[in-house]
């Protein structure tokens, strides 16, 4: 690890014995250590000098979506304690929604994912979210490869209905869903566009609190507004 910080903080690249001297490490050591290094990837030589591998970059690359996967999930448990109730954050990747992050407690979990949600996206408000955020031929081809079908008595019935219900859902407007994709429960969507990629933070509620929907809503519109940029970067996990 001297090692490789040594070679680190040498843009340029530096020879063995200067890399030694830095890490404090007997020459012989140091050359076995440096080879080894090269042979593994974290290090590359030319020319007789050390300079960092592909190895490292991709380790650097791990480190780095760990840490946006851990600053998400604080985010989302923020959220949940402000809100009372289980958040959740998904994507539509290629095509599919994915569901990237769930925070949620004993006293409010989060809902059972009885039917996969990416085949049911015209019944879940996070579904519905993302599905609105996408242009018409993206949309289309979605609902041709997961069509509607009716997963509880208050799903949206037929494809037709659920596009006027997507064109008329505002640009920046939580998108409400009452039962349609679990009974006895109620849940609500905020849409977070960040370039071409779509995103949405949801919450779910029992039933019984539906008056609690708008106002928690509202609440989390304005927390996601204020953390824009960590929802942004996360899209990339």
């Amino acid at each position: 690890m001297r090692l490789l910080e040594a070679v680190a903080s040498r843009e340029q690249g530096a020879p063995a014995k200067q890399l030694a001297r830095e890490a404090g490490l007997a020459l012989p050591t140091a050359y076995h250590l440096l080879r080894t290094l090269v042979h593994e990837g974290y290090l590359r030589r030319d020319r007789g000098l050390f300079f960092l591998g592909e190895a490292v970059e991709r380790l650097s690359g791990s480190g780095a979506r760990q840490k946006r996967r851990s600053t998400m999930r604080d985010t989302l448990a923020h959220w949940r304690d402000t809100i009372d109730a289980p958040v959740y954050y998904a994507v539509y990747r290629e095509g599919e929604i994915e569901v990237m992050c769930v925070a949620d407690t004993p006293a409010n979990p989060a809902v059972e994912e009885w039917a996969d949600f990416r085949e049911t996206g015209h019944a879940h408000a996070l579904g519905q979210c993302l599905l609105a955020q996408l242009d018409d031929r993206s949309r289309r081809d979605h609902l041709d490869r997961h069509p509607v079908q009716p997963i509880t008595p208050y799903t949206v019935r037929d494809e037709d209905r659920l596009l006027r219900r997507l064109e008329r859902a505002g640009r920046m407007e939580p998108v409400i869903e009452r039962q349609e994709y679990a009974l006895g429960t109620v849940c609500a969507a905020i849409p977070v566009t960040a370039g071409s990629s779509a995103a949405a933070v949801a919450f779910s509620l029992p039933s019984h609190q539906a008056d609690r929907l708008m106002p928690a809503a509202r609440k989390l519109q304005s927390e996601v507004g204020g953390l824009l940029g960590t929802l942004t970067l996360s899209i990339s996990i």
